[in-house]
């Protein structure tokens, strides 16, 4: 049990990771590029973007990573690495509350609305669906991208403490 701890604790700053690079990339030139297009384009370009996003590749990243932190932070507890454990836990909760609920919570239902608009609408229509969007969707990305990478922080913080002391 105590050489799955150093695998489990890289894991899940991988694990982390993955999904604030996920978040970050929407933030600095995803949106920012779809609010520059047409925004029947911009829509349409969503509408596929999220469709896609329902993926074996991003299942591990959103939906595992607060279960492989607890687990990391049970182990790390079990161990005695009081420390480690507290950091992974924090990490665990912030991730939780700060993007997996909000994602849950605001992103996938705005998502869920746009995804019934037929975007073959006029260009004036278009605009003010998008302008209603995207603006409330890019600071609910923004709250999740910090938590996100708030609770790398605290993982990396995590597997740093279990670094054995030297004297």
């Amino acid at each position: 049990m105590p050489r799955l701890l150093l695998p489990l604790s890289l894991l899940s700053v991988l694990s982390i990771g993955a999904i604030f690079g996920f978040f970050y990339a929407w933030v600095c030139s995803t949106m920012w590029g779809l609010d520059q297009t047409d925004p029947r384009v911009a829509i349409t370009a969503m509408q596929a973007m999220n469709a896609s996003v329902r993926n074996p590749v991003f299942f591990p990243a959103f939906f595992l990573t607060p279960a492989l932190l607890a687990v990391t932070c049970v182990l790390a507890a079990k161990q005695d690495k009081t420390r480690s454990a507290s950091l992974f836990a924090a990490s665990a909760a912030l991730y939780g509350l700060g993007a997996f609920l909000v994602t849950a919570l605001v992103n996938v239902p705005l998502n869920d609305a746009l995804a019934q608009i037929d975007a073959r609408i006029d260009r004036h229509t278009a605009d003010e669906i998008w302008q209603a969007y995207s603006p409330r969707w890019q600071i609910w990305n923004t709250v999740r991208t910090i938590a996100s990478g708030g609770a790398l922080l605290l993982a990396g913080l995590a597997l740093h403490s279990l670094k054995p002391e030297t004297t």
